[in-house]
C-alpha cells in the first residue's frame, strides 16, 4: 500500500513539475509584421504549430502571442506566401512575407461566395481598408472616386448628409435608375449608404462585366458594389479607438459687386435706355435712380456682402471604439461610433450614431451561424435649406440691420427682396431629418458533406424617416405671411431571404469545379404620410402640432409595395490553375412587370487563360502574372416605379350643383401590360499582369455594351387626354477602356515610393430612337444620353459691328450667337450640340512615401472634356441693374469685352441669356493630404498601447479649373445624372461651395 501511494505521489508531482516545466517555459513573443514595400500588414494571421492557440496582427503589423521555445509561430496572410519561425529564446520576431505572385492567392469577394483572384473571369475592381481610411468621409461611397477604374463618382457641393453619385461605366437607361447595386455583408440593400459608418468597411469590390454582375441579374444591371465589413478574428480581445476633429473653411466664393460696383452697374443699365447720362456719375443724376439708403451707402462709402454673413467656419468629428476578438468556437466584432459634420453655412449639419455587432459561432463541426447587425440614428439639418442664392442677388447697398443692431427685414424698398439674415435666425426655417436604420444580415451554414454546403441568409431592413419643415413669418418665402409647416413621414420595410447551395470538387488535381445555386426573394413595403399646414399660431410649434394651424394646405398618404422573385446558377472550372471558365444564368421574376414579361432570363459566360502558368513564361524572371480575359452576357434592369403596366385612376371633380362639389374618379394614367426588361449585352476583354516580382501590376479592360428596349415614357398628343404612357424605346450604347496600375518606384533601405494610378475613358451614345432625334426630350442619336442643345455664343457685338448685328435684330453689346444654319436669323433652328456632361476620362493617381515611422501620401483626382451648365450665370447674371449680379466682365461703349452683355434696365435677362451658362467642365483636384506618425515598440511599451498612430490631413486643398480661374465659379463638380434636386451637369447657386478640410487623427490598439 505504501508503494502504491508513493508511486501515485510520484507520478502527481512529475505531472505537476512538467505542467510548471511547461508553463514556465512560455514566453511572450511579440513583433511586427510587414509587407515587402516595408509597410505593415494587418490582419495577418499568427498559429502555434500544431495548437488551437492564435492570434492576428492589428492595423499596425503589431501582433502577441504566447508559446514554448519549442514551438513555431506560423505567419499566413492572403496573397503572400506562409512563413515558419522558431521561437527558441526569442521574445521578439519581426517578419516580412512576400506575395505569393506566382499563384495569385489573393482571395476577392464575388457576391455569393470568393474566389482567387488567379481565377477571376471577371472585370472587378477592388478598394480596401487603406483607401478608405485615407479620407475623413461621411459616406463610403465618397472612397470610389479615382480609386476604382470604370467608376464615376461625383460629389455636388459640400452640404452635410448629401450623397455622392455613382456610375459604373456610364449610363444606360434614360428613365430606369441608372444607380448600381450595393450589396452589405451578402444583403442587397434599398435603403441607401449613409447611414453605413465607413470606418467599418474592410472593402469594397465593384462588378463591373456581365460575368461579374450577372448573378444579381436585374438588380446589378448597373454594377454591383460588394461591402464586406469588419469581422472578429482568433486570438485575444483588441480594443481600438480611432478618433479625428477636423475644421473646414470655404474653398472658394461666387464673386458678386460690392457696393461701389453694383451703383456703377446700375448706372449702366440706365445708361443703356438714356436714363442715366454718359460720362462720370453725378449726384444729380444718382439721385433719379437711386433710392434713399443706396444714396446714404454711396455717401458712406457702406456696402453689405450678405454671402459672407451667412458662412462660418464648419467642423468635422468621428470617434469610434471597437472590439474584436475570439476563440475556436466565436468571433466578434463591435463597434459604436459617432460621427458630426457642421457645415459652412448655417443650419446645415449632420450628426449620425451607429453600433454594430459582427458575430460569427461554429456550433460544430458541420453548421456555423452568424449575424451583421447595424443601429443607426441620424439628425440632418438643412437638407432643402440653402439661402446663398438670395444672398448673391441682395442688394449690396441696403442697410441690413438698424442702428440699435437690430435685424431690418427689408433692407430697401424692393418687396421680392428680404433681407437674407433673416434665414439664418434661429427658428425662422428649420428642415430636419431623423432617420433611424436596422439592417441585419443573417446566415447558417451547414456542410453537408466534403465540398456541399448549404447558406440561409436573411436580410431585414427597417428604415424609418421623418421631415419636418417650418417656414416662418419673417423669411423670403412667406414675406410677413403667415408661417408654413409640412411632416413628411416614411417608413419602408425590405427583406431578402436566400437559400444557396454551393459544391467544389477537384478531379485528378488537374480539374477544379465550383457549382452555386441560388433561390432568392427579395419584398420592399414603402408606406409614406405626408401633411403640409399654413398658418401656425405660435412660432415655436414648428411642425409638432400642425393640428392647430388655421389651413391644411396638403395632406396624402400612400402605399407602394414590389418584389423579387430570383433563380441562379454559376459553374466556375479551372484546369490545372491555367484555363478558366465562368457561366452563369439568372432568371428574375418582377411584380413591377405585367403578366406577358413577368420573368427575364439573363445568361452570361466569360474565359481566362493564365499564361504565366505556360512552360514558355512559367520560369520567366520579369513576368509574374499574365491573364487573359474574355466574357459576354445580358443583364435586365427592372428600376421603374411600380405599377406602371396598370392603368391607374386620379380623383376628379365635377358640379353636383350650383354650390356642390362632387368627387369622383377618372383615369389618369394608361397602363402597358407589355412592358418589356431593359437589357443590357456587354462584351469585355481584360488582362491582368504583374511584372519584376510585384513591383509593376494591375489590369487593362476593353467593353462595349448595348442596351435595348430601354424604359421611358412616350409622348402623345394631348387630344387623347393623357400626356403620354412608359414603353420601351430605343437602344443605347457604351463604350471605354479602363487602366488600374501600382508601382513600386523605390524600396531601399527603410524608405519607399508607390503609385497608384486608375484611368477610365467611357463613351456613350444613343444608338437608336423610335422615331429619329428627340428635340423636345434632348435625344439625339449618335449623342450621349443626355446633352447641352442651345445657341453657341461667340462673342458680344461691338460698336463696329452695328450694321451686322441690325440685320440680325440685335446691336452692338448684346450677345452674338452662331447662325449655324447659315439663314441670315437667328432661331431655334440655330440650335446646336455644344457638348455633354459626360467627361472624356477621368484620372486618379495616389502616392504614398514610408520613411521608418513616418508615412506621406496625396492622392490628385482630375476629370476632363465634359461641359457644365452654371445656372447661377443666368439666374444671377440677369445684368438689368434690379438685383445684385456676378461681378462679371461686361460690355460698354468704353470696355468692348467680348465676355458679357451690357447691363439694361429693359431686358430682365439678355437676349439669349442661354448661351452665358456653358462652361468647360474639367477640372484637377488635390482631393487628399496625409501625414502620419507611428510610434517605435520602444515608446508603445512605455506606455500601454500595442500600437499608436497620429495623423494630420488636408482635403482639398486646391482645384484647378479654368471654369474657377477665369468664369469666377467655384467648383465644377457635379452630377452627371438629374439627382437631389441637381439636373444633370448643372450647378445652382444654392449648391454649398466646397470647402478646404484641415484634420487631426489619432489611432491607438490596446
Amino acid at each position: 500500500m505504501r508503494t502504491k501511494f508513493y508511486t501515485y505521489l510520484s507520478v502527481v508531482l512529475m505531472l505537476l513539475l512538467s505542467a510548471g516545466i511547461a508553463q514556465a517555459q512560455d514566453a511572450q513573443v511579440s513583433g511586427t509584421v510587414l509587407d515587402e514595400t516595408g509597410m505593415p500588414l494587418p490582419g495577418v494571421s499568427i498559429l502555434l504549430k500544431g495548437s488551437t492557440r492564435g492570434t492576428t496582427t492589428d492595423l499596425d503589423g503589431k501582433y502577441s502571442i504566447t508559446g514554448p521555445s519549442s514551438g513555431v509561430l506560423v505567419f499566413s496572410f492572403i496573397g503572400y506566401n506562409s512563413l515558419e519561425e522558431n521561437i527558441g529564446s526569442r521574445t521578439k520576431i519581426d517578419v516580412t512575407l512576400s506575395p505569393d505572385v506566382s499563384n495569385l492567392e489573393e482571395v476577392v469577394v464575388v457576391g455569393y461566395g470568393t474566389q482567387k483572384k488567379s481565377q477571376l473571369t471577371g472585370a472587378i475592381s477592388s478598394v480596401g481598408n487603406k483607401e478608405i481610411q485615407e479620407l475623413p468621409i461621411t459616406d463610403a461611397r465618397q472612397a470610389l472616386q479615382g480609386r476604382a477604374a470604370g467608376v464615376d463618382v461625383t460629389q455636388a457641393g459640400s452640404k452635410p448628409g448629401s450623397a455622392p453619385q455613382v456610375r459604373i461605366r456610364g449610363r444606360r437607361s434614360f428613365n430606369a435608375s441608372n444607380e448600381p447595386l450595393y450589396v452589405v455583408d451578402g444583403i442587397p440593400t434599398v435603403g441607401g449608404l449613409e447611414d453605413i459608418n465607413p470606418s467599418d468597411i474592410t472593402s469594397m469590390e465593384v462588378l463591373k462585366d456581365a460575368s461579374a454582375t450577372a448573378i444579381y441579374g436585374s438588380r446589378g444591371s448597373n454594377g454591383v458594389v460588394l461591402i464586406t465589413t469588419k469581422r472578429g478574428n482568433v486570438g485575444k480581445t483588441v480594443v481600438s479607438v480611432d478618433s479625428y476633429y477636423g475644421l473646414n473653411q470655404e474653398l472658394g466664393r461666387i464673386e458678386v459687386f460690392d457696393g461701389p460696383a453694383f451703383a456703377e452697374y446700375k448706372r449702366e443699365s440706365r445708361r443703356a435706355t438714356g436714363r442715366y447720362p454718359e460720362g462720370p456719375a453725378t449726384a444729380e443724376a444718382d439721385a433719379k435712380i437711386f433710392e434713399p439708403v443706396e444714396l446714404e451707402s454711396i455717401a458712406l462709402g457702406r456696402s453689405t456682402d450678405y454671402p459672407a454673413g451667412l458662412l462660418r467656419m464648419g467642423n468635422i468629428q468621428n470617434h469610434q471604439i471597437g472590439v474584436s476578438g475570439g476563440s475556436d468556437k466565436t468571433t466578434f466584432f463591435v463597434s459604436g461610433n459617432y460621427f458630426k459634420d457642421v457645415g459652412i453655412i448655417y443650419n446645415q449639419d449632420f450628426t449620425r450614431y451607429t453600433f454594430r455587432v459582427n458575430l460569427d459561432h461554429q456550433i460544430n463541426k458541420k453548421i456555423k451561424i452568424g449575424t451583421s447587425t447595424l443601429f443607426t440614428s441620424s439628425l440632418r439639418n438643412g437638407e432643402n435649406f440653402n439661402p446663398m442664392g438670395g444672398a448673391l442677388a441682395e442688394n449690396p447697398l441696403g442697410k441690413p440691420y438698424d442702428d440699435n443692431g437690430n435685424l431690418i427685414f427689408l433692407p430697401t424698398t424692393d418687396g421680392l427682396r428680404t433681407n437674407p439674415f433673416a434665414e439664418i435666425v434661429p427658428g425662422a426655417q428649420v428642415d430636419e431629418t431623423k432617420r433611424y436604420r436596422a439592417f441585419t444580415s443573417l446566415y447558417g451554414s451547414w456542410e453537408i458533406t466534403k465540398g456541399l454546403t448549404y447558406r440561409l441568409v436573411f436580410g431585414p431592413d427597417l428604415n424609418i424617416r421623418r421631415n419636418g419643415r417650418f417656414t416662418g413669418s419673417q423669411t423670403n418665402a412667406r414675406r410677413g405671411g403667415p408661417p408654413t409647416g409640412s411632416v413628411d413621414d416614411r417608413f419602408n420595410f425590405n427583406y431578402t431571404l436566400e437559400n444557396i447551395v454551393t459544391y467544389n470538387k477537384t478531379l485528378n488535381s488537374v480539374h477544379n469545379f465550383n457549382i452555386t445555386a441560388l433561390q432568392s426573394f427579395q419584398q420592399d413595403r414603402f408606406e409614406q404620410t405626408t401633411l403640409s399646414v399654413q398658418g401656425i399660431p405660435a412660432p415655436s410649434q414648428l411642425f409638432h402640432r400642425l393640428g392647430d394651424a388655421s389651413q391644411i394646405t396638403g395632406a396624402n398618404t400612400q402605399l407602394v409595395e414590389w418584389s423579387l422573385l430570383s433563380y441562379m446558377a454559376r459553374v466556375n472550372y479551372t484546369f490545372k490553375d491555367k484555363f478558366l471558365i465562368t457561366g452563369t444564368v439568372r432568371a428574375d421574376g418582377s411584380s413591377r412587370f405585367g403578366e406577358n414579361n413577368k420573368f427575364g432570363y439573363f445568361p452570361s459566360a466569360a474565359i481566362g487563360w493564365n499564361m504565366h502558368q505556360e512552360e514558355f513564361l512559367k520560369n520567366s524572371s520579369k513576368v509574374d502574372q499574365l491573364k487573359l480575359r474574355v466574357s459576354y452576357g445580358s443583364i435586365g434592369n427592372q428600376a421603374i416605379v411600380p405599377y406602371q403596366t396598370q392603368a391607374l385612376l386620379g380623383r376628379t371633380s365635377y358640379a353636383w350643383d350650383v354650390n356642390t362639389a362632387a368627387f369622383g374618379y377618372r383615369p389618369n394614367t394608361i397602363g402597358n401590360p407589355d412592358l418589356r426588361w431593359e437589357t443590357s449585352t456587354t462584351f469585355n476583354s481584360g488582362v491582368d499582369f504583374s511584372f519584376f516580382k510585384g513591383r509593376v501590376l494591375g489590369s487593362l479592360e476593353y467593353y462595349v455594351t448595348n442596351t435595348s428596349d430601354l424604359l421611358a415614357p412616350q409622348p402623345l398628343p394631348n387630344s387623347t387626354g393623357f400626356g403620354g404612357f412608359t414603353t420601351n424605346i430605343g437602344e443605347t450604347q457604351n463604350r471605354g477602356i479602363e487602366l488600374s496600375l501600382s508601382t513600386l518606384n523605390i524600396e531601399k533601405g527603410n524608405f519607399t515610393w508607390s503609385t497608384d494610378i486608375i484611368f477610365t475613358r467611357n463613351r456613350e451614345k444613343i444608338v437608336s430612337l423610335p422615331n429619329g432625334d428627340d428635340i423636345a426630350a434632348g435625344r439625339f442619336i449618335g449623342k450621349p444620353l443626355t446633352v447641352f442643345f442651345d445657341l453657341k455664343k461667340i462673342g458680344i457685338w461691338q460698336t463696329s459691328e452695328k450694321d451686322i448685328a441690325a440685320g440680325f435684330g440685335d446691336k452692338p453689346g448684346e450677345i452674338k450667337v452662331e447662325d449655324f444654319n447659315g439663314d441670315g436669323r437667328i432661331n431655334s433652328l440655330d440650335r446646336q450640340f455644344l457638348g455633354s456632361a459626360v467627361p472624356d476620362f477621368s484620372m486618379g493617381i495616389t502616392n504614398r512615401f514610408a520613411f521608418k515611422g513616418l508615412d506621406f501620401s496625396f492622392f490628385i483626382f482630375t476629370r476632363q472634356g465634359s461641359m457644365i451648365r452654371s445656372l447661377f450665370h443666368t439666374s444671377n447674371n440677369n445684368l438689368f441693374g434690379r438685383y445684385n449680379n456676378l461681378a462679371v466682365d461686361y460690355w460698354t461703349p468704353n470696355n468692348p469685352t467680348n465676355a458679357y452683355p451690357r447691363p439694361n434696365e429693359n431686358q430682365e435677362f439678355p437676349k439669349y441669356n442661354s448661351s452665358m451658362n456653358l462652361f468647360d467642365g474639367s477640372f484637377v483636384k488635390v482631393r487628399n493630404i496625409n501625414f502620419g506618425y507611428t510610434f517605435s515598440d520602444v515608446t508603445l511599451k512605455k506606455i500601454g498601447f500595442s500600437s499608436l498612430r497620429l495623423y494630420s490631413s488636408i482635403q482639398n486643398p486646391f482645384i484647378w479649373s479654368e471654369y474657377r480661374s477665369v468664369h469666377k465659379g467655384v467648383d465644377p463638380e457635379t452630377f452627371i445624372d438629374g439627382e437631389q434636386g441637381v439636373e444633370a451637369g448643372a450647378i445652382t447657386a444654392n449648391v454649398t461651395p466646397p470647402v478646404v478640410q484641415y484634420t487631426f487623427g489619432i489611432n491607438v490598439k490596446f
